[in-house]
């Protein structure tokens, strides 16, 4: 059986609302999502699943244990909550266990904008693939400062096969127990010095893509430039027709808020008029089947980006005076 899974708690239950919707709307409400969950807090999300047959909660409590020790003992570091607003991110490795032979995972905060049968279909010939601009920017990736990075990957690897872990088509039983203790062992041995410090599981995902060497395939990067489509809303030239977003004529794929916080979102829900890129689109899919609930705005707009840069200083101050 293949599915779609994705990583979720309470906090982003309303983005993940919106990606369920949007996901019975461009695909069919029989489409297998599996829930891994970031943490213990999900009631809320299992209260906006009941009536979703097809919608449920990864419950194997073994598996998540595999793989909150493997994060545990190749980057501990990024488990620490007070450091790292994304410590459970790595649960949606889980996927790796199943329950689907193949499986695209999507960020909750991402929203499915056309079929992905061409996604599935590559997964015949590639055990990894995406579909993002990643590449581009490698220092959100690896330490390009560490001198050790060339040593693990050849320069052409780095340029070409980086990529967001916020969406990916990938397979059941890559990263079984031999290879996840190979992969530490390296790590321990001097890699994890490669790997990008200001992130959680992006980094290390990446990693043990390229270390393994498994196929790994990016339409972003094969496609002709004619046919190529953007996936983050901070590309703001996309084209919105039925609810559905193109990019010079071709259809995204999916729609990444990346940047956009789920405090934020949820305040945007209550009612609190915020702006931010392909806003009325999220609201659509959020209130999809209770459009009478969704928020009429009475105050002035404020913009998200000044809002996240407020936010930004603050957290700057408070984790001066922890440190201080």
């Amino acid at each position: 059986m293949n599915g779609i899974c994705t990583l979720a708690n309470d906090t982003v239950c309303d983005q993940l609302i919106a990606l369920l919707n949007s996901i019975e709307v461009i695909l069919d409400s029989n489409t297998p999502v599996c829930i891994y969950p970031f943490d213990d807090k999900t009631q809320q999300i299992k209260t906006a699943i009941a009536n979703r047959p097809n919608v449920f909660i990864y419950e194997d409590t073994a598996s998540i244990q595999r793989w909150d020790e493997f994060m545990q003992a190749a980057a501990p570091e990024r488990l620490n909550r007070k450091k790292f607003r994304l410590y459970g991110a790595h649960r949606r490795f889980c996927a790796f266990d199943g329950p689907f032979a193949k499986f695209i995972y999507m960020d909750a905060d991402t929203l499915l904008m056309d079929s992905l049968d061409r996604i599935f279909q590559q997964l015949d010939s590639s055990d990894f693939v995406v579909y993002d601009f990643q590449f581009r920017d490698r220092t959100k990736v690896y330490n390009i400062q560490s001198p050790k990075l060339l040593e693990v990957f050849p320069q052409n690897r780095i340029d070409s096969e980086i990529f967001c872990s916020g969406f990916y088509g990938s397979k059941q039983g890559l990263f079984d127990g031999n290879t996840r203790e190979w992969l530490v062992t390296k790590l321990r041995s001097g890699d994890a010095e490669i790997l990008y410090a200001g992130a959680g599981e992006q980094p290390l995902l990446n990693y043990m893509v390229m270390k393994t060497g498994i196929s790994s395939y990016n339409f972003a990067w094969s496609l002709p430039e004619s046919e190529k489509t953007g996936c983050s809303v901070t590309s703001q030239h996309f084209a919105e027709c039925d609810h559905i977003l193109y990019d010079k004529g071709n259809q995204l794929t999916y729609i990444h808020y990346i940047g956009v916080p789920p405090d934020l979102i949820r305040r945007v829900c209550a009612g609190e008029n915020i702006e931010f890129p392909y806003r009325d689109l999220f609201l659509h899919y959020r209130y999809f089947h209770e459009p009478e609930k969704r928020p009429i705005f009475q105050e002035p707009s404020k913009s998200y980006t000044e809002i996240v840069r407020s936010n930004l200083l603050q957290r700057i101050l408070r984790k001066l005076r922890i440190d201080s």
